[in-house]
Order: structure tokens, then sequence, then C-alpha cells
């Protein structure tokens, strides 16, 4: 087994483990972004060890969209700063209001 599949796994697995806990919605963010690019790695691995290259043509699809999911995502941290005046998980309650 190659050293890129632990690598994808530890990828994965970091992000898994940043997103929950962490406090803020940025390094949230941030560590989603940890978990797609480790399952882009896994899928350029099995794109390579199967011969087939339509998993390579899903990861490029999966960077675009995690591009646009990056946009979106920080526009609407800096939407929820402007109302709450703070990025932290602790001090935001949007369901009860």
């Amino acid at each position: 087994m190659s050293i890129y599949y632990y690598l994808a796994a530890f990828l994965f697995c970091l992000g898994l483990l940043g997103t929950i806990f962490k406090k803020d919605l940025i390094s949230m963010l941030l560590c989603l972004e940890l978990m797609m690019g480790g399952v882009a790695l896994l899928f350029i691995l099995f794109s390579k060890s199967t011969g087939f290259l339509d998993a390579q043509l899903m990861v490029i699809f999966t960077m675009i969209i995690s591009a646009c999911e990056v946009a979106v995502g920080l526009s609407l941290i800096i939407a929820l700063y402007r109302k709450k005046q703070t990025i932290y998980t602790d001090d935001i309650k949007i369901i009860t209001e």
C-alpha cells in the first residue's frame, strides 16, 4: 500500500478532527477543505491504480465546486460577523432568534 493512501487518510482525519473541535467558523471551513483535499487525493490514487481517467475528471469538478463553496462560505461568515460581531460557534445561536 502506497504512502499516499495514508496521507489521504491523515488529511481526511485531520480535517474531521478540526471540524469537530475548532470553535471559529473560518477554521472549520479550512478543515472542511482539508477533508475535500484528502478525498480528492484518494480519487486520484484510485484513478491511477485502475487506469481509468474518470476519477481525475471528478477531482477537477470537485475542486471547482470546492472553490465555489469557499466563496459562499466566506460570504456567509462575513454576513454573520456583521450581524453578530463574532465568528465563534459558542456565541452564535441562530435557531433561537
